[in-house]
């Protein structure tokens, strides 16, 4: 494993993320398909054991019981120093009207109940999960900032908005000497690309961080076109990122199956090779529920395509709908 530097910081992440939404008490929230802390926990320590030092959670997943599965973890199979913690705010905690967003009150109590599950007293990297459209940016911004001066957080990191807000974001924060963005988390795989066409030049100029979320596209580029799991039956969000599919998908996924097939490697070795290529990505987040995923991720680091094979995979792809900014 080889690390690189978070955007312009000084901080040094591997070469993917894991990602922990696939660990949660799978009664607690809308997750039905998550691991409980029994089965969570192995796979946590394979991520340490691959060299993996970074750690991407949020507060809504599983209730909260995702960050809690991980703190514990941590605590135990390593130092916290050694590791990058990542969580997130924005998604509904509680029922009352103050319990979800991005308002001032939501943030303080937001990052205090996620230090509390995580056992720790501060996180690496805090991040908005989404766009708060019903909150000044102004006021989540300084709150944020107030939030890494009081040394809760080190560095502040975005997900899935427009590139014209984020802009916005990173212009006020710079204007009014507030703690900056330093990560993009967006949606981005080889059949989702619509971040190409603003977000990830934005990011490259503002030297900002990319982590991708879902670079499997939720396992569909890693099985065949029609094939259902058990987490498909059940992942209403999942299922509404990519329920527009058109023929251009289907061809992408065969692309991907050929490729792997004449290389000898995995579909996921491939679809992750070809996101960990692109100069702008800094790491993936990577998800896993069985060993496997994390060895097929490790692998995928090796695993260098070609122009050629690069050029296939591309060539069937067409503009989608903008998905995963709500």
């Amino acid at each position: 494993m080889e690390y690189q530097n978070l955007g312009s910081t000084g901080m040094k992440v591997s070469q993917f993320g894991l990602g922990c939404m696939t660990f949660g008490v799978p009664e607690r929230g809308d997750h039905p398909w998550t691991l409980p802390e029994a089965q969570s926990r192995p796979l946590i320590r394979q991520a340490l054991d691959l060299g993996v030092n970074f750690f991407d959670t949020a507060n809504s997943y599983s209730d909260g019981t995702s960050e809690e599965i991980l703190g514990r973890a941590l605590k135990e199979f390593t130092k916290r120093d050694e590791v990058v913690i990542a969580t997130k705010v924005f998604f509904p905690m509680r029922k009352d009207p103050n319990g979800r967003g991005l308002s001032r009150k939501a943030i303080f109590s937001a990052i205090d109940a996620s230090l509390r599950r995580l056992g720790t007293d501060y996180v690496d990297l805090y991040q908005i999960h989404r766009w708060d459209y019903t909150t000044p940016i102004q006021e989540t911004l300084e709150a944020l900032d107030e939030v890494v001066k009081s040394g809760k957080a080190r560095y502040l990191g975005a997900s899935s908005m427009y590139a014209w807000q984020f802009s916005k974001a990173l212009h006020l924060a710079r204007q009014n000497g507030w703690t900056q963005f330093v990560t993009m988390q967006n949606h981005y795989n080889l059949l989702y690309r619509e971040e190409e066409r603003e977000m990830m030049p934005l990011c490259t100029d503002e030297r900002i961080g990319v982590l991708p979320w879902s670079p499997l596209a939720r396992g569909r580029l890693t099985r065949a076109w029609d094939t259902q799991t058990a987490r498909t039956r059940t992942d209403e969000y999942g299922n509404k990122l990519y329920e527009s599919t058109v023929e251009a998908d289907r061809q992408i996924v065969e692309q991907v199956a050929a490729i792997s097939a004449v290389r000898g490697v995995s579909k996921a070795q491939v679809a992750l090779a070809w996101i960990t290529q692109k100069p702008f990505v800094t790491a993936p987040i990577v998800g896993a529920s069985k060993p496997l995923h994390l060895d097929d991720a490790v692998a995928a680091l090796a695993l260098k395509l070609d122009a050629a094979e690069i050029a296939k995979l591309e060539a069937p792809y067409v503009p989608h709908a903008i998905v995963g900014q709500s």
